[in-house]
């Protein structure tokens, strides 16, 4: 299934969840060199939202995260960050505290829907927070809550290695669907049924980033001087051409 542009999804009642607790560990510590990165079971680990960073440009992840370079967060960020906030918190007041593995088994009885769910794949190298996931009897709907309405490739690639590292923790055998929601709105302008062609692309994409973090790829950066002119970081790169 392909993109739906402006669809809206008409949520039935579903009984809120508020997932905090998961029955597995595993071994993690910081890389010593690399800031966001951690190791898990022995493999380096990065955060599945840089996914859409490595789409806007590889070399903006070089600049922040392996030179360490820290900018202000822009005015549109933060107000991502606080209409974030705020669903969250009215979400838990209502949403019943369960962990992962009883909502996962209790939704192939009874719909449900969390926020904030933590999904790791550890022999993969990706970790991340779902902002919204419904659980149902026939399927599994993981949405990523975007500005604006247009899907651009690192957005859906974004929310496409959530329903892998879900997939890989639960081996979940019911239909997964990746979709963009307009942040604030109940809008999903862009739903992609998970399927085994788009897990291979996926982890195409993931294996890149391994490579840009073990330092067999380089970081490449865009060739788009409109995204050059807005970054936080085009003082400190020496790609940035001065009009």
């Amino acid at each position: 299934m392909k993109s739906i542009s402006h669809t809206k999804y008409i949520i039935n009642i579903m009984e809120q969840k508020n997932i905090n607790e998961y029955e597995k560990e595993y071994s993690i510590k910081n890389h010593p060199d690399i800031k966001g990165i951690q190791i898990i079971e022995g493999k380096n680990n990065f955060p599945i939202s840089w996914l859409n960073k490595q789409g806007y440009c590889e070399y903006q992840i070089y600049l922040e995260s392996i030179k360490g370079i820290e900018t202000a967060a822009t005015p549109e960020m933060t107000h991502g960050s606080d209409i974030h906030n705020q669903l969250e918190n009215i979400f838990k007041q209502d949403a019943t505290p369960t962990s992962f593995e009883d909502a996962v088994e209790a939704s192939k009885e009874n719909a449900l829907m969390s926020r904030e769910c933590f999904v790791i794949a550890p022999e993969l190298g990706i970790r991340g927070y779902i902002d919204e996931i419904w659980m149902k009897p026939d399927e599994i709907v993981i949405i990523d809550d975007k500005p604006g309405r247009t899907p651009y490739q690192s957005t859906m690639n974004q929310v496409r290695a959530y329903c892998l590292a879900y997939k890989s923790m639960t081996n979940d055998e019911r239909l997964i669907k990746a979709a963009l929601r307009e942040r604030g709105t109940s809008n999903l302008f862009w739903i992609e049924v998970f399927t085994p062609e788009v897990e291979n692309q996926i982890k195409f994409t993931i294996d890149r980033m391994q490579g840009l973090l073990d330092g067999t790829k380089p970081f490449i950066p865009t060739k788009n001087p409109n995204k050059c002119r807005s970054c936080r970081y085009k003082r400190y790169c020496e790609h940035y051409k001065r009009d």
